[in-house]
């Protein structure tokens, strides 16, 4: 087969398609039709078809009075499939078409035999049908069959004065297209010779072979036989949509709706693979459509057409007597077809079209963009010479401004970001298309996109400068530009670091413009240059930005070293050292402000919040808005304070769904399960304090021990704090980091009480399960899962009250009550919209802001249909959480996967062990250090009262001397240390209050020459002894406890709390019953409800800058960390 354009007259092809037409209608008449053969004789002008299988009745019809053949191709509209009530699916249908041969032939011939009969008939038609001859009618064989056409065009009614080519080609292929469309059953044959062809498929074959003549990338077809009335084929197109289509073998060329029909469905699935598989393509149907070649071999009943040259099928879907539903396997070979490469490729050329409208251009001036400050040489002769700053913000901005006052307007400009810059790697065609930055960015530097550069003289800039913190040099100040490069400095100086005073530059807005312009004086000192060294710096971008690289992000993170940072002296930066000496510490501050500590189970937001509040005492309320202004102060906070009041709000919420134990106590609107905390009301209007049972969690005898960091000098928080059981077990965790997310479940605390107990009595423990504190419905493993680690279902809990009324009295944790109510809302009727066709009747609320108690109605038949599917799963009643992500930060800053809560219990016990070790020593050193103080006490009142020692009308420095000459111990008092003890240097500090006497200054006689005179009594020696008794006693009884046993002790201290939290808890139940079943009107009593479990989960965030329990919904990671100067005057 060639494709190539022919010139025809459609009436001569289609007077010969006609009798083709018939021939092969003929197969659905009697299925034991197996030959047809066309001869074209183009000297002779003369064409016969033939075809076996049952011939025309031999016989004289009762009410025309002739015989049927003459009637069927000599008389118009007398063809058989004229009865429109009868279904069939045949080609000729309205009785005009081998009349119309006849009508344009100069001779008609009309052979038939009637072996049913045994009757052979043969007829001859003249000038036009204006003519004809006698019947001969002779006999046949008994079972012989069969029917012939013979005519000879009238060819000048066709202005022809032969056969000319093109239109003998087209009836050529016409003869094979019947080859292809009746199948391997009928032997089709063309002056002679057989037609190769045995199926539709390999029909197909010879378009893909036609196409493929010239093409390397071979079209390749996908075919399908969907049932014995649809056959279809699918291929690429050459870029719009080409069809080749049969009806009842009916070459529709242009189409119709049995091609519409199969190619929506194709193009739909395509559409949403497409769309689905880059998230830009934004591919409509049609789109797709002028991808595809369709090919359609279909029987449809009774068919209709546009016309008599049944160039269109126009019968409508619903009356086509069958369907053609295309199989999964069928769409499945599309999606990894050459079809979907072509739809991609033109999506990505769309899309790159469109980017180019936003294309910049080198020109002088450009406006339209707000605050761009532009150099006065851009986009001249001399822009290559150009530098544009980028800042961050406004008062970034004005900061560069200053400093270009000292170097000029002409080769330097500045545009302000806003927030964080679009990663376009990442971004989909309608977030780059959309950002304002972008674009603007575009616009200034004269971008354009797909452009390959050589060189910059192209752009309205020839430089790009990102203008991150700095700050000025000289011999009094020290200026450092990331925290290790400070810290590495701070070490080293060692006690004399608190000689100098220390300055956070948190960004440009706190540089002056007198810093700004000295920044700009030494640019050529300050300014770093970018280095491109080779497709290395390509794969470092992608390493820290692709989400493809997830699993080469987190080994970067792991093999991450402390101390790591980019030496600030080279003036020249190359792009793998960024990424790997600067950037990964973003990345691993981002990490730690997402992923928590598994000692603790906080993260450092939340830690700050707990370092102030103790520092603080803080039992008596304050405001919310307050105290976070204090945390910020007194813990180095350097983001805003609104998201520090959102995770003090997170740690106060006690709803179910938040925290089984929440650290702060909310006084007021800290927010509720019916928005899922997003209901709390503002930082100003609320207060908070310490939970009561806090200290009995981080007791204060543990404070001495930990790690204590340290930042601008000044003491912050520890590196995690030493609970009496794993905190991150009770209240849960999410968070989404850099390379990382965790999400860990609430748990019972007594289950956790209990395991620990095991474990320190030496036993196996008991497999915990989730647990919500309040929540009244079920959760159970899941059985059979797949995904590794342990599957929970969450189930609420559902009442039938009668056949049309259902109770809801419990939701899924984390689904919210008003968006529940939304969804039963969305069930009911809508007065707006009259045509929507409503599930439920009515909806009732009869709960508060802590309990759920919906009831709502349906009819008997929704009943009976929700019944069947399950009440559970009908109204979305279950929500499924699991234990397969549980990532957490270890005693040792190493982040872990932990597979089960039980294996972070383990690991948690063995670190509070050996602190309980610690605490025992620390102890007992201080009680014995107070013992001392106490005897040396004792005796100096009683050297007093029996006038050994006279205090009267005596200096201080002779009292000091006659002190040490007696050997009365010397106790220093603490030096201000710039940070608390470590447990590292608890020894150290502890030396310098030993009672040595050697050294001894006169300050360290202090605590016995300051007693008042009202002191020195036998009465005070008497009471003095009383408490050195006691503290005898304590230290005999500490020293003859166990590390273990001081654990058991605490843990008893804190479930004696849990026991007073349970009880107000079970009260608060009993009071919202009351008044729940006050408020009930009229209808089925409900059963009383359980007392609540007592519980509550953690409200799990992503954490965006320390938004630790942001009262709102689970956002994005945090943003890297900006890099900080520290500027240190002396």
């Amino acid at each position: 087969m060639v494709n190539r354009s022919v010139t025809y007259v459609p009436g001569l092809y289609k007077i010969f398609d006609e009798i083709l037409v018939n021939a092969a209608d003929n197969k659905q008449r009697d299925p034991k039709m197996d030959a047809l053969r066309v001869e074209i004789d183009v000297d002779g002008c003369s064409i016969s078809v033939y075809n076996n299988g049952d011939g025309i009745p031999v016989e004289v019809h009762q009410e025309e009075g002739v015989y049927v053949p003459e009637m069927i191709f000599g008389h118009l509209l007398t063809s058989s499939n004229y009865n429109d009530n009868e279904k069939k699916t045949t080609g000729g249908r309205n009785g005009y078409g081998a009349k119309l041969t006849n009508i344009f032939s100069t001779e008609f011939v009309i052979e038939t035999a009637d072996g049913r009969r045994q009757k052979k008939y043969k007829q001859v038609f003249s000038e036009n049908m204006g003519k004809k001859s006698e019947p001969q009618i002779t006999k046949c064989k008994q079972g012989e069959n069969w029917t012939r056409v013979t005519f000879k065009p009238d060819l000048a009614k066709f202005n022809m004065i032969h056969l000319e080519d093109d239109v003998v080609a087209l009836m050529r292929k016409r003869v094979v297209d019947m080859a292809g469309t009746l199948g391997k059953t009928v032997k089709v044959e063309l002056d002679g010779h057989r037609v190769p062809i045995k199926s539709f498929c390999d029909y197909v074959d010879l378009y893909m072979k036609s196409a493929n003549c010239d093409r390397p990338d071979n079209f390749k077809k996908i075919y399908e036989q969907v049932n014995d009335r649809w056959e279809v084929c699918v291929s690429q197109s050459e870029g719009q949509f080409q069809q080749v289509s049969f009806v009842n073998r009916i070459a529709t060329i242009r189409g119709g709706t049995h091609v519409d029909y199969v190619t929506n469905q194709i193009a739909t699935h395509v559409m949403a693979f497409v769309n689905k598989k880059n998230k830009n393509a934004n591919m409509k149907l049609h789109n797709v459509k002028s991808h595809l070649w369709v090919f359609v071999n279909a029987l449809i009943d009774n068919p209709a057409f546009d016309s008599q040259t049944k160039e269109t099928l126009t019968t409508r879907q619903g009356s086509f007597g069958s369907k053609c539903e295309l199989s999964s396997d069928f769409l499945k070979k599309v999606e990894k077809s050459s079809v979907i490469d072509n739809v991609l490729s033109w999506a990505d050329f769309k899309l790159s079209k469109e980017l180019k409208k936003t294309d910049g251009s080198k020109k002088s001036r450009i406006s339209g963009i707000p605050k761009l400050e532009d150099a006065n040489e851009a986009g001249g002769k001399d822009s290559h010479k150009c530098t544009l700053i980028l800042t961050e913000g406004d008062s970034a901005k004005a900061l560069a401004m200053s400093g270009i006052a000292v170097v000029g307007r002409d080769y330097y400009g500045v545009f302000p970001l806003r927030g964080k810059l679009l990663n376009v790697r990442e971004a989909n065609h309608k977030q780059i298309m959309d950002n304002a930055e972008i674009q603007n960015i575009k616009q200034i530097l004269g971008l354009q996109h797909g452009k390959q550069y050589d060189s910059t003289k192209g752009l309205r800039y020839g430089h790009l400068m990102i203008m991150t913190d700095q700050a000025t040099r000289g011999q009094t100040t020290k200026s450092f530009y990331t925290l290790p490069e400070y810290e590495e400095w701070r070490n080293n100086l060692g006690a004399s670091a608190s000689s100098w005073t220390i300055k956070y530059y948190k960004g440009l807005g706190t540089s002056t413009a007198k810093e700004g312009r000295k920044y700009f004086e030494d640019i050529t000192e300050h300014k770093k240059d970018f280095l491109w060294v080779d497709d290395q710096d390509g794969n470092h971008i992608e390493l820290a930005f692709s989400k493809k690289r997830i699993a080469d992000r987190k080994q970067w993170l792991t093999n991450f070293q402390p101390g790591t940072y980019i030496d600030q002296r080279d003036k020249h930066v190359k792009y793998s050292d960024f990424i790997n000496k600067e950037l990964i510490l973003f990345s691993m501050a981002d990490l730690q402000r997402s992923i928590p500590s598994m000692v603790d189970g906080l993260k450092p937001g939340q830690r700050k919040i707990l370092f102030c509040s103790f520092k603080r005492n803080f039992v008596k309320e304050a405001k919310v808005a307050q105290f976070s202004g204090y945390v910020s102060e007194h813990s180095a906070y350097h983001h805003g304070e609104q998201s520090l009041a959102g995770t003090i709000i997170g740690m106060a919420q006690n709803f179910v769904g938040s925290n089984n134990i929440n650290l702060m106590y909310p006084s007021g609107q800290f927010g509720t399960r019916a928005q899922g905390g997003k209901d709390a009301a503002s930082p100003r209007y609320i207060f908070t304090k310490l939970s009561h049972i806090t200290r009995s969690i981080f007791p204060k005898d543990d404070d001495i021990l930990l790690n204590y960091l340290n930042e601008d000098g000044q003491s912050i928080e520890p590196t995690w704090y030493m609970p009496i059981l794993p905190m991150v077990l009770v209240n849960g965790s999410e968070g989404i980091g850099t390379g990382w997310s965790t999400y860990i479940p609430n748990y019972n605390p007594r289950d956790i009480l209990a395991n620990l107990r095991r474990l320190l009595n030496g036993e196996s423990t008991v497999p915990m399960h989730p647990w919500y504190r309040g929540f009244k419905g079920s959760i159970e493993k899941t059985v059979n899962t797949k995904v590794a680690g342990s599957t929970y279902t969450v189930t609420g809990i559902i009442e039938v009250l009668d056949n049309t009324t259902l109770r809801i009295t419990e939701l899924p944790i984390r689904r919210w009550t008003q968006d529940y109510k939304d969804y039963l809302e969305s069930l009911a009727p809508d007065t707006k919209n009259k045509d929507k066709v409503p599930f439920i009747e009515d909806v009732t609320c009869q709960g508060d802001n802590e309990d759920v108690y919906i009831q709502f109605t349906l009819s008997e038949k929704n009943m009976n249909i929700a019944m069947e599917e399950g009440l559970v799963k009908k109204f979305k009643l279950t929500t499924t959480i699991g234990t397969s992500n549980m990532h957490l930060f270890d005693s040792d800053g190493k982040i872990r996967k932990y597979d089960t809560p039980e294996q972070i219990l383990e690991e948690f016990c063995h670190l509070r062990l050996e602190f309980y070790c610690k605490r025992k020593e620390a102890l007992l050193k201080s009680i014995k250090l107070d013992l001392k103080k106490l005897e040396n006490k004792v005796r100096f009142i009683r050297c007093v009262v029996d006038n050994e020692i006279i205090v009267n009308n005596r200096k201080r420095a002779d009292l000091f001397l006659e002190l040490r000459q007696k050997n009365f111990d010397p106790f220093p008092k603490k030096k201000k240390r710039a940070e608390p003890a470590a447990v590292g240097a608890l020894e150290e500090e502890e030396n310098e209050e030993s009672p040595e006497a050697a050294g001894a200054e006169p300050s360290d006689y202090e605590y016995l020459l300051s007693m008042s005179i009202g002191t020195l009594t036998l009465e005070k020696i008497q009471e003095l002894n009383a408490e050195k008794q006691k503290l005898v006693d304590d230290v005999e009884e500490l020293e003859n406890m166990s590390p273990k046993s001081l654990w058991l002790k605490d843990l008893d201290a804190f479930e004696k709390e849990l026991d007073v939290l349970d009880q107000m808890d079970l009260a608060e139940e009993l009071q919202r019953e009351k008044r729940i079943n006050a408020g009930k009107k009229g209808g089925s009593k409900a059963a009383p409800k359980k007392p609540r479990k007592k519980a509550a989960s953690k409200k799990l965030d992503s954490d965006t800058e320390d938004d630790d329990f942001e009262p709102a919904v689970a956002k994005r990671g945090a943003q890297p960390k900006k890099t900080s100067s520290k500027v240190l005057s002396k």
